[in-house]
């Protein structure tokens, strides 16, 4: 819309990952490397995460795009999968039909096909995007894969990459034989305010910007200052200013015009983001542990409540039993409410501190 207004030739901030517009920083060339180092080097796994938006799936097509016919890759990007369907989803992405065998037929099916190729001198890589969706049963799955190996080295390697909850997954006692497995580990960190700067300039210049400074030296500090170093809300919020500009027939973006992109997408600013974020990271052990007790109690009573349904003909202290039951559910879920309102309260108590502090 705005590419003639503009002289652009490309847009220079779509969402789309495209390797053409890949900004390589200090951090995304050491990910990369690290992804390089497992394919050429023959090692086990390689883990790599970072929050979303950071350009981990874009660092995944760039190596997919270097690499040559000796080279065999099977790419998960759906990980919401159980085990037997994350083994279908890697034989199809190998280029076999695994839809009627069963787990076992599958895993023999995989391993021999892993063999072949390692004997034809192939590398055969897994590599696995969205990869804190896994579960653990999923994951040791993969371990066991990767454990196939001749005398001198592994024959599957593995690329996980997903958000840094993928760390905390991996660091769990019950993860320790995988952990044991993992070779490199790298979390891409948001890019400087410095590199904010350089990453706009560069996406500018490929989509055909030339030396024409179309972003004014005030509009990068607003940039940062709504959307901190995650390039997926540069790209959002850059777009949005050039519309913006576009539609006011402003032939520059300044910082005035930023701050008014930020606020039509009623953004906050990003360090208000990141508290938020933390706020929740904070409450999801609580959360998520309480929920699963829970949910698990919840289907246990319902289960027998069913069962007690079933039985006609007993004395009414069956329905009593049914009452009760019901009664304890909902105390179980009263407790939880409460546990998770002191849970708040207490984090709303350190955010007013630390204001008066502040």
């Amino acid at each position: 819309m705005y590419l003639k207004h503009f002289g652009l030739k490309a847009q220079p901030f779509q969402l789309t990952p495209d390797i053409g517009f890949l900004f390589m920083s200090e951090a995304h060339t050491r990910a990369k490397a690290y992804m390089d180092y497992s394919v050429w080097n023959r090692e086990g796994f390689v883990v790599i995460t970072g929050e979303i938006g950071c350009g981990k799936t874009t660092l995944i097509e760039k190596l997919l795009s270097q690499l040559d016919e000796n080279v065999v890759v099977a790419k998960i990007f759906q990980t919401q999968l159980d085990e037997v369907e994350f083994l279908q989803a890697m034989l199809v992405d190998f280029g076999l039909n695994p839809f009627d065998a069963k787990k076992v037929e599958l895993l023999d099916m995989l391993n021999t096909f892993l063999l072949e190729q390692f004997v034809q001198g192939k590398q055969i890589v897994l590599i696995v995007d969205d990869a804190h969706n896994l579960s653990t049963k999923v994951l040791e799955e993969i371990r066991m894969l990767a454990g196939l190996e001749t005398r001198k080295e592994k024959i599957l390697h593995v690329i996980l990459v997903g958000q840094p909850q993928l760390n905390e997954i991996l660091d769990h006692p019950d993860m320790e034989q995988l952990i044991q497995r993992v070779k490199l580990r790298y979390n891409i960190p948001p890019l400087s305010e410095q590199e904010v700067c350089q990453y706009i300039l560069f996406r500018l210049s490929i989509a055909g910007a030339g030396d024409r400074a179309l972003f004014l030296v005030d509009a990068f500090p607003v940039i940062y200052k709504y959307a901190g170093g995650t390039p997926r809300l540069i790209n959002t919020l850059c777009d949005a200013a050039l519309t913006f500009a576009y539609a006011d027939d402003l032939p520059r973006i300044t910082g005035k015009v930023v701050e008014a992109a930020a606020g039509e997408l009623q953004w906050p600013l990003h360090s208000e983001r990141v508290d938020q974020r933390r706020q929740k990271a904070a409450l999801r052990p609580f959360d998520s542990g309480r929920h699963d007790v829970l949910s698990e109690q919840s289907r246990s009573l319902a289960t027998i409540a069913e069962q007690v349904g079933k039985l006609e003909g007993l004395p009414p202290m069956l329905a009593s039993i049914r009452m009760s039951l019901a009664a304890i559910e909902a105390h179980l879920r009263n407790l939880f409410e409460r546990r998770e309102v002191d849970a708040q309260t207490e984090s709303g108590r350190q955010r007013e501190r630390r204001r008066k502090d502040g």
